[in-house]
């Protein structure tokens, strides 16, 4: 059945710029970008376009995004059924999140870009664009938050990370797996994440900084020393299951006294233990010590959970609940 275009789901498309849209000697804007789409006229949505920045992720803010959000809440609220972001491939693993941490409505809001320019052989953004239209026009994605869609897989965006700077299926989901993928123009899900977890904003987000300090072999614990008074909130990306040098924990230990201090595995798949090792530095050391567990969330996901948290005004017994939350297989 072919959809009329006064039935097609309207869809709003942001873009920030990035790879996606580096043509030779120029700039492309979000409307050539999606000039250039084979078969979008047939993807079964009407497309609106905002230049909203023109900026390499790399250098995209916590503000940017905070702002996007609030754009794309007032484009679902004017009728919108769903938004697309355009973006930069480098940060869409936090970018992500944090739109997911800020979207509540059931509106889906799919993420993507390019690995390659358009001038490249074998340019993916046109197919990128084209999938996340698809996602965010259809009534199957509803309830899921944010996703990032990238080589027609569909990422829930806790899970979703970059793990290759080159290939063009750059995007995976390590602990989770993908919620699914784009058939024939299709959004076809073979899973459905247990919940959602999402940050109701009290009010405009304050000013925090927020840091993110990466143990390794032989670590005595010089930068996170260096760390206090500069932060308010510190995640670690600790070893394994959550475990750091034995020499660094006084240092931990005091910084856990002063400010929220959280610790991630580095690895970037599975969970952070509770309860089975117990040696000075293990996990069971650090929890009694006041740090805070992350769960599943990969150290850069728990950074922005805590950077909104505490954005936000939130206290300890917040934090510590919202980490729970947020860092647990369903949400």
């Amino acid at each position: 059945m072919t959809t009329s275009p006064s039935d097609a789901a309207q869809v709003a498309v942001f873009a920030l710029g990035g790879t996606i849209s580096l043509a030779p000697g120029a700039v492309l804007t979000g409307q050539q970008l999606l000039d250039a789409v084979p078969g979008l006229d047939r993807a079964g949505a009407r497309t609106e376009v905002r230049e909203f920045r023109q900026l390499p992720s790399a250098s995209l803010s916590i503000g940017d995004i905070v702002e996007l959000a609030t754009a794309i809440r007032e484009r679902i609220a004017a009728g919108a059924a769903g938004a697309v972001v355009i973006q930069g491939t480098d940060t869409i693993e936090e970018t992500a999140f944090l739109l997911d941490l800020l979207h509540a409505g059931p509106e889906p809001v799919a993420v993507t870009g390019a690995m390659r320019t358009p001038a490249m052989a074998g340019a993916d953004g046109p197919a990128n664009i084209l999938a996340a239209v698809q996602a965010a026009a259809s009534p199957a994605l509803r309830d899921l938050g944010c996703v990032v869609v990238f080589a027609d897989e569909i990422h829930a965006a806790r899970f979703v990370r970059k793990a290759d700077a080159t290939s063009v299926a750059a995007f995976t989901s390590p602990s989770a797996g993908p919620l699914g993928r784009l058939v024939e123009g299709v959004p076809r899900l073979l899973t459905r994440p247990v919940g959602r977890f999402t940050v109701p904003l009290a009010g405009p987000l304050r000013p925090v900084r927020t840091g993110l300090v990466a143990l390794a072999l032989g670590d005595d614990g010089e930068l996170l020393r260096a760390a206090a008074g500069r932060f308010d909130g510190l995640v670690v990306a600790a070893f394994g299951a959550g475990h750091v040098p034995a020499v660094t924990v006084p240092a931990l230990a005091d910084l856990a006294g002063q400010i929220p201090v959280v610790f991630a595995s580095r690895t970037g798949r599975g969970s952070v233990l509770a309860d089975v090792y117990g040696y000075p530095g293990s996990e069971r050391d650090l929890l009694a010590r006041g740090l805070i567990s992350a769960g599943f969330l990969d150290p850069v996901k728990a950074r922005i959970l805590l950077h909104v948290l505490l954005a936000d005004g939130a206290d300890r017994a917040r934090i510590d609940a919202a980490f729970r939350a947020a860092g647990g297989p369903g949400g």
